[in-house]
């Protein structure tokens, strides 16, 4: 079973300096791409080290994919190892606020196979108003463990290997690696289309209204939704101090969505893949697991033009 995916600041406060557990600092901006890591070196909760979007949580995009492409499983698992993060480390991620960017390193690390993952709740706008420690500039990186005695080499480069191996059990173009999340956690754009012909799938896009709807586009070329997707903004799953809503409330507001259907039916989208695994933690939260990531899509899915697109609410 996977840990609890949120976690508050007086818990996490208890834990600062355990050597148990490793910290990502997920700021970023869309709009000011090194706004982030600024963020990070002026003030992070101490031990943290900082998770870039576009340089370690995603891959380059490609003419044919969306902004944020998931990264190379390996690569990220050696970016990992490198942080001294392994699959069996528990891991916390955070952003200013509303979860947004931590999301989705919380869903990549369940996608490569970790189980005790958490994201703060209300992020370093929470940690900082509840007193929280404050740490500047760069986390140390973890020394080198002492070589291992001859006898024992080999066990211990399977241990040091063991995320690389989790990621070799899978496709790096965009398949699921053998993981928590499932090894259709993920779907690409021909799936997208098929599966709206169908009866049970559901197609999610975690946009803001405006953006949905096609009235205001300050990211993508082309406004609009894929036809047939309704509209979950990943807002709606918060509080206004950014926390999140109580489970049961998440509960009752994603029944209501699902309106009968099992999660597993449900596609999870939104401009570049980072929002909507938002949307794929609340449904954590919920006890509603099981849905699946469009990782391309709104800015993959206008790659094509022959892939169709609806404006309006």
């Amino acid at each position: 079973m996977p840990a609890a995916a949120l976690i508050d600041t007086t818990t996490l406060a208890a834990l600062i300096g355990s050597p148990e557990i490793a910290l990502l600092d997920c700021r970023f901006d869309l709009a000011a791409p090194e706004a982030g890591r600024r963020a990070y070196l002026a003030g992070h909760i101490p031990g943290a080290h900082h998770a870039d979007l576009n340089r370690d949580l995603s891959s380059p995009p490609t003419p044919a994919s969306g902004r944020h492409p998931l990264p190379d499983p390996e690569r990220l698992s050696a970016w990992l190892r490198g942080l001294g993060i392994g699959l069996d480390r528990r891991v916390i991620v955070y952003d200013e606020a509303n979860a947004a960017f931590a999301a989705r390193a919380w869903w990549l690390l369940r996608w490569l196979g970790a189980s005790d993952v958490s994201v703060l709740d209300g992020g370093f706008k929470a940690w900082v108003q509840s007193g929280g420690a404050i740490e500047v500039g760069e986390t140390q990186l973890p020394a080198p463990p002492p070589a291992p005695p001859a006898a024992s080499a080999a066990r211990a480069a399977a241990s040091a290997s063991a995320l690389g191996d989790a990621a070799s059990a899978g496709s790096t173009a965009g398949a699921a690696v053998k993981s928590l999340a499932g090894a259709d956690a993920v779907v690409d754009a021909p799936e997208v289309m098929r599966a709206l012909g169908g009866a049970r799938a559901l197609l999610v896009d975690a946009r803001a209204p405006e953006r949905f709807a096609g009235t205001v586009e300050p990211i993508d070329p082309v406004a609009g939704h894929v036809p047939g997707a309704v509209n979950h903004p990943f807002q709606s799953n918060l509080r206004p101090d950014g926390r999140f809503l109580p489970p049961q409330e998440l509960a009752h507001l994603w029944r209501e969505r699902l309106a009968g259907r099992d999660p597993a039916d449900i596609i999870m989208m939104c401009g570049s893949g980072v929002t909507a695994c938002q949307n794929l933690l609340a449904l954590e939260i919920a006890g509603l697991p099981g849905a699946k990531l469009y990782a391309g899509s709104w800015s993959e899915w206008i790659r094509d033009p022959r892939r169709p697109i609806a404006r309006g609410a």
